[in-house]
């Protein structure tokens, strides 16, 4: 499917919330994904990431994550400058300003015209905490949660990251994505959060593969391919799954001697 973009600024209560929408071009509804990024927002990497969704019958949006502390439009530079700034911001937005984000964009995703109300979640490194932690909204069908950062320390935010202890909370299916060579969720901390959604219950798949962190990031020396592509192929299968791929009428049949182009 071709897509188009476009964007809006959604009210939250810590300010307005630039976020970028991408949907295919064909008319009708489609399931709604929020894609939280990485620390650095919205980069190339997302708006690809974004856009290949969106071009599998996704209205996906995606927010600035951290709206109250950088200028609208702001991407945080892939080098060690970008990632201790995006860092610092990590942990000094409070954890209910995050739960806020994720509400305004699940209403608005919810009452747009272009989407079923089928909701999901996916996110990336921070992103992955913060679809974990948007699966809290009973709203949310699946969410494909890639080497989310932090759930294992709970190290989000201010005012205390709860998201292990309220994963009772969640109703929908989880996809779980793990590098085994990545350093910021080791294999201690990968068998905690796994013992824990084993105990409540909860139905998740769960992939780890021989990758570094950030292999997903078609930028960089950690981008590993082969796994991106099958690690994208295990999100679009849940979310087709779960979510529906939306009301398009399919197209009329060719007549004798027409060609389609």
């Amino acid at each position: 499917m071709i897509v188009q973009e476009e964007q809006s600024d959604l009210a939250t209560p810590s300010g307005p919330m630039r976020t970028y929408f991408v949907r295919p071009v064909a008319r009708g509804r489609y399931p709604g994904l929020v894609l939280f990024s990485e620390i650095f927002q919205r980069t190339g990497p997302v708006r690809r990431t974004a856009a290949l969704m969106a071009g599998h019958g996704f209205v996906v949006a995606v927010p600035e994550i951290f709206h109250e502390l950088e200028a609208p439009g702001v991407e945080i530079a892939y080098d060690a400058a970008g990632a201790d700034r995006g860092n610092a911001h990590k942990v000094a937005k409070p954890v209910a300003a995050y739960d806020a984000d994720a509400r305004a964009v699940l209403d608005h995703l919810q009452a747009s015209p272009h989407c079923t109300g089928k909701l999901g979640a996916m996110g990336i490194c921070i992103g992955g905490h913060l679809s974990f932690r948007a699966s809290m909204d009973p709203r949310i069908l699946a969410a494909a949660c890639f080497y989310a950062t932090d759930i294992h320390k709970g190290s989000l935010g201010l005012g205390g990251d709860d998201s292990l202890a309220r994963s009772t909370g969640i109703r929908g299916e989880l996809l779980m994505v793990w590098g085994r060579q990545d350093p910021h969720v080791p294999a201690e901390g990968r068998a905690k959060i796994y013992a824990r959604l084993a105990e409540v219950g909860l139905q998740f798949t769960w992939h780890e593969f021989n990758a570094q962190h950030a292999f997903l990031r078609d930028e960089g020396p950690r981008y590993d391919p082969a796994l991106a592509l099958t690690a994208y192929r295990l999100a679009i299968d849940l979310f087709h799954r779960k979510l529906g791929e939306g009301d398009l009428a399919a197209a009329p049949a060719a007549q004798p001697g027409e060609t389609r182009h």
